[in-house]
């Protein structure tokens, strides 16, 4: 245990904030970049449990979201693995023990979402969602917090019974953690932002807090709570992405309710953004198959699409209903069950179910690849066939623009990106 005042390395202690079975975190300040930093001091004596808080940090560094608490520095510092990581004002725990304005609430709920959303994205389970682990900054700026240490809490909890019961998912008690498992926590953090109460066992429907829940948020986003509370995982969203991609539907859909009304008490008309996008959709949809909507703004989007051309959101077809019959397991991008490979990203092959193949009106030209030549569809980055790399930059029907960085067909009248390598889009 350091005491305050103590220096270890170029960290004076300034004290304790908190301590668990697995570390203690101490408020230091970092003497040469005149600082105030969260330091995290592990328990674990053994090289095992080193060697894990030395991967889990590794996997942690690889987050880099604006929701997601950086770490800063981890090293051995006079005996000690020391991790060091960004000092915020207060844990959504202290925040939520004082009354907070729906609005308020609806913008932590969503940075709080996005942070989740994207280690789902990295295929990385938190197993420890609490409100303890979201820390808030200035200008009300929301981080989650403890990324990478889900094994080593998972081996704790399962050896000693420890662990944050409360927001706990059923089958995560039973050793057997999963994505829907976050988003059962996560669940239960936002039903009790909105509602103030935790809800118990056996979670039955009402729950507790529901009168307040129901007066506070839409029935569209209530539904979102219902579904990620449910007991059998199955029922839950499948990861953060698919319930954040509801989440920002409802809230989008609640906005559009409480439109503001014109001096002559009509509804105000559609903004300039979605006369944009009508006109947008107007001159491409069938093109490019636009009939997702990006999960963070909202906008048209395809399952081809790298980015948003909208907010440069990566992947913002993920988590919407393909009109594929199959899903790729990585991207969740649709595929053809005869594919091979997925034609929207990198890697191992599909099972093959069947020898046979379907015909596609969408396919246009014919793989480079002269021991393949497979049909390729418009947009493809690599050829559901050989896997290999489409060379060809795909020019995009009804447009001569091209991006100036991939050489792929654009849309510069309209986007702000380019939506097949995330490059700004330069106005003429």
């Amino acid at each position: 245990m350091l005491r305050a005042r103590q220096k270890i390395g170029k960290y004076r202690i300034l004290g304790r904030i908190s301590s668990g079975p697995l570390a203690t975190v101490y408020r230091a300040h970092d003497t040469i970049q005149n600082i105030k930093v969260a330091l995290k001091i592990p328990k674990a004596d053994d090289d095992q449990g080193r060697k894990e808080f030395l991967h889990e940090v590794r996997v942690a560094t690889k987050l880099k979201h604006p929701n997601i608490l950086s770490v800063l520095n981890a090293s051995y510092i006079d005996g000690h693995f020391v991790i060091a990581m960004e000092l915020g004002e207060q844990s959504l725990a202290d925040r939520i023990e004082r009354r907070t304005s729906t609005a308020r609430a609806l913008d932590l709920a969503g940075q709080g979402l996005a942070a989740l959303a994207h280690a789902h994205d990295h295929k990385i389970i938190h197993c420890d969602i609490k409100p303890e682990n979201f820390i808030l900054f200035p200008g009300n700026q929301l981080k989650l917090a403890d990324f990478g240490f889900a094994k080593l809490s998972l081996r704790t909890l399962k050896a000693s019974g420890s662990g944050t019961i409360d927001y706990i998912a059923p089958e995560q008690a039973m050793g057997r953690p999963k994505f829907q498992s976050d988003v059962f926590s996560m669940g239960l953090v936002l039903y009790r932002m909105f509602s103030g109460k935790l809800p118990e066992w056996p979670f039955d429907w009402p729950l507790a807090g529901y009168d307040t829940l129901s007066a506070r948020v839409r029935p569209e986003l209530i539904e979102v709570l219902r579904k990620a509370i449910q007991l059998d995982p199955g029922k839950r969203y499948r990861d953060a992405v698919q319930m954040q991609a509801d989440f920002l539907r409802a809230h989008s859909h609640a906005r559009k309710q409480k439109r503001p009304k014109a001096k002559n008490g009509s509804r105000r008309g559609p903004s300039w953004r979605q006369m944009q996008w009508r006109e947008f959709q107007r001159k491409f949809r069938k093109t490019l198959e636009t009939h997702h909507h990006c999960r963070r703004c909202e906008g048209p989007v395809s399952e081809s699409m790298q980015a948003c051309p909208w907010c440069g959101f990566d992947n913002p077809a993920r988590g919407s209903e393909s009109r594929m019959p199959s899903s790729c397991p990585r991207c969740e991008r649709g595929v053809k069950n005869d594919w091979d490979y997925c034609a929207w990203c990198y890697g191992p092959g599909f099972v093959e179910e069947s020898a046979r193949k379907y015909p596609d009106k969408r396919y246009s030209v014919r793989c480079a690849n002269t021991r393949c030549r497979g049909p390729l569809m418009p947009f493809m980055r690599y050829c559901p066939w050989c896997r290999m790399k489409v060379r060809r930059p795909w020019k995009l029907k009804g447009s001569r623009q091209s991006c100036r960085a991939c050489g792929w067909g654009i849309a510069r009248d309209f986007w702000n990106y380019c939506a097949w390598c995330r490059e700004p889009v330069q106005r003429e």
